[in-house]
């Protein structure tokens, strides 16, 4: 399975947006430079293309999809009625690696994404190791027994759960489906239907 491995650190920079959702005092110092060597003298103006561009990478880096897998994604959901922004944003939230890192069980996607890989995410109660599975309203997301008494060792810091879930101290679940209000996304939702809409 193909994914990204290479300086997460330098995709932030890119963008000018922590999409890592780390703390790290020297990447907020150096968020508005670009990497390479030259980062601090290449401030170029983005064409409309390049703007559109910028943001469905965002988007991607974000939550750790690939170019294929995102486009289809974009295909499915404009054949659906309703607002295709708000849609986009469900679909992303929904997948299970993602679940697993808004309810506190991991501390990034990329930490959640292997949680889910290595076999210690259940569903239902039954072992799922697909990271973009999609959730399902009053679906019930919890580790493995051996990974939760891992995790407890752990200092997990205490997380805000999301309106759209609920979790208790070993599982959460699903309680509806996200709406675009419900979360902060790093990315304009409109210019990637507009990327994709040429």
């Amino acid at each position: 399975m193909a994914r990204y491995t290479k300086s997460k650190h330098k995709l932030a920079r890119r963008y000018g947006v922590n999409i890592l959702d780390k703390t790290s005092a020297s990447l907020q110092r150096r968020l508005n430079v670009l990497p390479g060597v030259h980062g601090a003298k290449r401030k170029r103006q983005l064409s409309e293309y390049g703007l559109q561009l910028k943001e469905k990478q965002k988007a991607k880096s974000t939550y750790g999809i690939m170019e294929k897998q995102f486009k289809n994604i974009m295909k499915d959901l404009q054949k659906q009625k309703g607002d295709t922004g708000e849609l986009l944003v469900s679909r992303l939230e929904t997948r299970l690696d993602n679940i697993v890192y808004r309810l506190g069980f991991a501390k990034t996607r990329y930490q959640a994404r292997q949680f889910v890989s290595h076999n210690h995410v259940m569903v239902n109660g039954k072992k799922i190791n697909i990271p973009s599975y999609r959730v399902k309203k009053d679906d019930v997301i919890s580790l493995t027994e051996k990974m939760h008494q891992k995790l407890i060792e752990l200092p997990i810091e205490e997380i805000n759960v999301l309106s759209f879930l609920e979790r208790d101290r070993s599982s959460g679940k699903l309680s509806r489906l996200p709406k675009r209000e419900d979360v902060q996304v790093p990315f304009d939702t409109q210019l990637i239907i507009e990327y994709y809409s040429r």
